[in-house]
């Protein structure tokens, strides 16, 4: 066993975990943080995306004891302490940016990191910006409008008026 101390959504939290413990389980069955999904545990879908020190990685690619000394930010921990949305969350909601649900948590994590780059991403940023997360429903098209949203709330500017936004 090895002792990694490790700040996750502002709690600090000291435990021994098994060197090969990938972050993502150390997240999910230690501290309970279930939002952060296991999707291939291959890294090919980006559903276990987190912030590892302000920057997305994904979780099932990294060892807790790699996060020893760190700041993790998890999609339960963007949220404002009164509940409410963070932006990129609100537009999700609001521009459809989601169906089943399962790639949201992990493409959420991924847009905040593009746009923390990026403040006024294009389309094709955007694509290209979350293109190591995949969804299988849909189509990205809505993804997109939600990330762009986003980042004209996060700048505070108006955003433009959706186009064929679909329910």
């Amino acid at each position: 066993m090895s002792q990694i101390s490790v700040r996750v959504d502002g709690v600090s939290y000291s435990d021994d975990v098994e060197p090969r413990t990938l972050l993502v389980h150390y997240l999910r069955e230690q501290l309970g943080k279930i939002g952060t999904v296991v999707g291939c545990d291959t890294s090919n879908c980006g559903a276990c995306t987190v912030h590892l020190d302000g920057e997305a990685v994904k979780s099932c690619t990294v060892l807790a004891v790699q996060a020893d000394g760190s700041e993790v930010t998890t999609i339960e921990g963007i949220a404002a302490s009164d509940g409410t949305l963070h932006p990129m969350q609100k537009a999700f909601h609001e521009m459809h940016g989601l169906q089943c649900g399962f790639c949201t948590p992990g493409m959420i994590m991924a847009a905040i990191d593009l746009v923390g780059d990026n403040p006024d991403p294009s389309e094709d940023e955007v694509r290209e910006g979350i293109e190591g997360n995949l969804c299988r429903c849909t189509g990205y098209q809505n993804i997109v409008r939600a990330v762009q949203q986003a980042a004209h709330e996060m700048q505070g500017t108006a955003a433009p008026e959706p186009t064929g936004a679909q329910a």
